[in-house]
């Protein structure tokens, strides 16, 4: 009987082994298919957040390039309104090009707004600003009624310094953008 109770118990263990391996095995399996799923879930998650990244900076480079576009073509506007203006030959015509430029630049300028980061939003805050003064002083010395400092020459100089605080400008927007600081461009002859 002795033999029995030996063999007996060594095929329950065997029985008992076999259902435990079982067991263990598919607990083993769940832990390890289960790590695998969060590990391919950081990497989706990773690869998201990558994409939305990379989403960002092209609407950032976007909105800047237009700003930049939009900004030369009202300074190219103003300048050559400004000289029409010194020559007393305004006509409509050149004051809507000024104005369909300033129309554009505002429009553009308030799309950046909600895209730029601190840095280059306040730089495109000051150069709005200081855009805007220009365009004040030029209107009135084109109506006769020019500030104290409000010349041809002065104006013109207020033309050279704002493509100074431009380049300044388009810097910041270069390193907010990964690109870095470029050499700086000088303003054109007459402006």
């Amino acid at each position: 009987m002795g033999s029995a109770i030996i063999g007996l118990a060594a095929a329950v263990v065997g029985v008992t082994g076999t259902l435990i391996a079982s067991v263990l095995s598919q607990r083993s399996l769940g832990r390890v298919q289960s790590e695998q799923f969060e590990r391919e879930q950081r990497v989706a998650e990773a690869q998201w957040r990558r994409e939305q990244q990379v989403a960002e900076l092209n609407r950032r480079r976007d909105s800047y390039m237009q700003v930049n576009a939009s900004f030369r073509r009202y300074r190219t506007h103003l300048v050559n309104f400004l000289w029409t203006a010194h020559k007393g030959s305004v006509t409509p015509e050149a004051r809507e090009l000024v104005e369909e430029a300033r129309r554009d630049h505002h429009s553009v300028f308030a799309e950046a707004q909600l895209i730029a980061s601190a840095a280059v939003l306040a730089e495109l805050d000051g150069m709005t600003t200081a855009l805007s003064e220009v365009y004040r002083r030029t209107m009135c010395l084109e109506e006769g009624n020019p500030d104290l400092d409000g010349s041809f020459d002065d104006i013109r100089a207020d033309f050279v310094r704002l493509w100074g605080q431009w380049e300044t400008m388009r810097g910041v927007m270069r390193t907010d953008l990964g690109v870095g600081h470029s050499a700086g461009m000088q303003p054109a002859v007459g402006a």
